[in-house]
This record gives C-alpha cells, structure tokens and sequence, in this order.
C-alpha cells in the first residue's frame, strides 16, 4: 500500500528551475539569485523578465520587456462591463478571478494549446504571459474605483509596473519612494516554489488549459485564508490587539486555546521568513523616512517578541504575511486589497510555471487510499 502523505507534505510533484528555498538557513532564491538582493537591487519588471526567461536581462532585452508591459496594460471595455456589473460589496480576489477568467472571451488565449506544435511556440508563451502580467494590475486596480462608484482610472505608459499600479488606485502621482516600496512588495511575492496556488496552476496547466483559466484557478486558490489571504487576517489580529502592552496576554490566550496565530509559521521555514526579515527592514526604514512608528506596527514587533520566546524552540518565525499587511496598511491600501496585490506579484511566477509546465507536460493524475464501502449491491428503493 502506498503511504498517504496528508497535504502532499513534502512529496515532489515536479521538478523546477524557478526557485528554490532553504528552510533551515532561511534562504529563498529565484533562479539562484537571494531573495533579498533581488529586492534591494532589480525592479519587478527585471525580475519576471528573470523568472520568466531563466536569466537577467540586459540593457536591450530589459527596455524590449518593460515596453511590452507598457503596451498591454490596458483591458477592453467589455472586461470593465463586467466589472461595473459585480457587486461592490464582493471580495475584491472573486473579481479579480471572474474578470481574469472572462479575458479568455475577449482576447486569444488557446490556439497554441490545441494544435500539433503545443508547448513549442516559445513566442506565443511570452506574448500570453505579458499581457496576462501587465493586465492583472490593470484589474486590481480598476476595482478600486469602479467599487466606490467611479470610473476606471486609465493606465499610463510613462511609469514603471509599480508606479502605474499606485497611480490607478487613486490618481495621484506616486513619489519616488512609494513607488521603491511597491516595486521591493512585488519582488518579494513573486515566487515560491510549489505553494499551493502555484501548485493549482500547474495542475490547470497540464490540461492545456488556456492561460487565462490556469490563472483563474490560482487565483481561486491564493484567496484562502490559509494562503494569501492570510496577511489580511494578520492586520485584523493586530487591530484586536489594539497595542503592544496587550500582546502577551492575547498570545498567550490564543496558545492556551490552541489557536491561530496569523502570520507565524511556515512549512518550509525553520527559522525567519527571509522574506519577513526585508519587509520588517522597508517598515523600519518607512519609519525613518516618513518620521511616524504605527501603533500596529509597534504592536506587531511585540507580537513577534513574545512570540519567539513562546514559539522560537518550535521552529515557528514570522512568514512574510507577518509584515506585508502593516506596510500595506501604511501605503493606504485598504485590507481586502492585499490578497489581489499578492496574486499581481504572484502572477509572474504562476506565469514561469505555466511555461515551464508546457515543457514536456504530463497531466497530473494522482492516486488515492480508498476508505470506502466494499463492493454491495444495488437494492430497490422499497427495499432499503
């Protein structure tokens, strides 16, 4: 009998260029490159270029890229239609999945995946995965106006990825240095390795799916609490708390209770989230820059304070939820939005992976322990 593995848990379901994590050093890389320098160093454009293609770009190919970007970032009409007719009350992660799955009505999506050359077109992958990459932050921030009863603010080709998503959601020119902040937000969730969503897309990939659904399908998967959605739970924590003078009595409750402590933990991490560790650096140095230390954020060091002395043996750190809601939350961005900016950066390697997958695919078919009824017979309703 084969062993059952509940969640998979450390069972390889393919084999990856993209990324590569090192949960005891606490080191996350994308194609060999350290999670950190990336963010330090590159732009998100640079690095889906890298995800994407497997290398930096240079000078030319990097202008070629950002270019392409530029040119796709706007949606059609019929997509925003679509939009203006959800409700505003739904959860902005529900559009963002209705929205990019309608996008496979509008545009071309499936041709290459039906013919005798599947997986060959190397052009028509880079094509799809620039245009779906360019429009996912189109859509975020579309919804962001169109919720509160306004027009759709439209893109422009003058500003970086970054830039031009902060622009749409209120109009307003971002400075230089929200913009920094952004594009270092975008890097550090762009890739994972083989996370749930990610593993969605895969499995939606291997059917020859068209690109739109195989998105739509991590989108779906992204949104639950126990993936991306769980930076949006570690703000209302926080707000629970309400200060860092309650936080030790409030973990201490929740451990008693044997409850959640959101944004603490990792599967594949035994020490500090490499990703958590540079987004608590930006929020500090937020601080420094914008002259202001946020009671949730002071909160949210204290939390992690008592939390390492309770929790550190166990091999639980703050994962990178732990903080990316806090510098959120001091960008303006309201909290159901953080979610979809976590699929918009994640969409590039969602995207690495499709391609990725198309290359030699295998449909994924599983096998599984059945605990069920032995073999019975069909018994007549008046006989049972």
């Amino acid at each position: 009998m084969v062993d059952y593995v509940p969640g998979l848990a450390g069972v390889p379901a393919t084999k990856s260029k993209i990324s590569s994590i090192d949960g005891e050093k606490g080191v996350l890389a994308y194609r060999g490159y350290p999670i950190a320098e990336l963010a330090e160093h590159s732009t998100f454009e640079e690095t889906s270029y890298l995800l994407l293609n497997g290398n930096l770009p240079n000078a030319d190919q990097l202008a070629s890229f950002e270019s392409h970007l530029k040119a796709n970032r706007r949606v059609k009409y019929n997509v925003r239609k679509i939009m203006r007719d959800l409700p505003a009350t739904g959860h902005p992660m529900e559009m963002l999945q209705t929205a990019v799955a309608s996008m496979g009505m509008f545009y071309a999506g499936d041709e290459c995946l039906t013919g005798s050359d599947v997986c060959e077109d190397l052009h028509y992958v880079q094509n799809m995965s620039v245009k779906i990459l360019s429009r996912m932050a189109t859509l975020v921030a579309m919804w962001e106006n169109i919720r509160n009863g306004y027009d759709a603010i439209q893109p422009r080709d003058d500003l970086s990825h970054a830039g031009n998503l902060l622009y749409m959601f209120n109009g307003k020119e971002p400075d230089e240095y929200l913009t920094r902040v952004m594009d270092a937000c975008l890097i550090l969730h762009a890739e994972h390795t083989i996370n749930a969503s990610t593993f969605a897309a895969l499995v939606t990939s291997s059917t020859l799916a068209s690109p739109y659904l195989v998105m739509a399908a991590a989108i779906g998967t992204l949104a639950g609490p126990l993936h991306g959605g769980a930076n949006e739970r570690v703000v209302e924590m926080l707000k629970e708390i309400d200060g860092p003078e309650n936080a030790k009595a409030w973990i201490d409750k929740k451990l008693a209770n044997k409850e959640v402590i959101w944004g603490m933990g990792h599967r594949e991490y035994k020490v500090k989230d490499p990703r958590a560790t540079y987004l608590q650096t930006m929020m500090e140095d937020w601080v420094k820059t914008r002259g202001k230390l946020s009671k949730m954020f002071e909160t949210a060091l204290e939390v992690e304070r008592v939390c390492e002395e309770r929790l550190a043996a166990k091999g639980v750190f703050p994962n990178v939820d732990f903080y990316s809601g806090i510098l959120y939350t001091e960008m303006g961005i309201p909290v159901d939005q953080f979610t979809p900016l976590f699929a918009v950066s994640r969409s590039a390697g969602w995207l690495a992976h499709w391609k990725e997958q198309l290359t030699g695919n295998k449909i994924f078919r599983p096998t599984q322990i059945y605990t069920g009824e032995d073999i019975r017979s069909y018994a007549a309703l008046n006989k049972r």
